[in-house]
């Protein structure tokens, strides 16, 4: 099991990982070892994840998820497939906190009668301001 909170931890028979061909240095290696991980998650499927934390990964993920609710994710940064493998991962377990933190819900406030007051106090001053900057010549400038 793979901890990514207190409460939720994946399995790692859920995860599926392939190793691909990296793009960028790496010399001759870049052309003869697949070092490259493409990490391959079902959101949609996955009994480690409570409902709620489920619908939030959905739309954290973005272009990353195919039509059937499977995240892909893959990592190239480095060049051994060890340290991309743990990339891949570290990246999933932290979209995984990301949507496990419920959104505050906002409650609708109004403002203050001084609040009020205050910002009708602001305008006026702002406009004698700009009053008394103004000119009566009619050359416009």
């Amino acid at each position: 099991m793979i901890p990514v909170t207190e409460t939720i931890a994946l399995d790692e028979r859920e995860i599926e990982e392939s190793f691909i061909r990296a793009s960028g240095p790496g010399g001759q290696n870049v052309n003869k070892v697949a070092t490259a991980v493409q990490l391959r998650f079902d959101v949609r499927r996955s009994p480690s994840l409570p409902e709620p934390v489920r619908a939030r990964l959905e739309r954290l993920c973005g272009g990353r998820l195919t039509r059937d609710g499977v995240l892909v994710l893959t990592a190239q940064r480095f060049r051994s497939q060890e340290r991309n493998r743990a990339d891949a991962l570290a990246a999933l377990v932290a979209l995984v906190q990301r949507a496990a933190v419920a959104p505050v819900v906002r409650r609708p406030t109004r403002p203050s009668l001084a609040a009020k007051q205050r910002r009708v106090d602001d305008k006026t001053r702002r406009g004698a301001v700009k009053r008394n900057r103004r000119h009566d010549g009619g050359d416009g400038g």
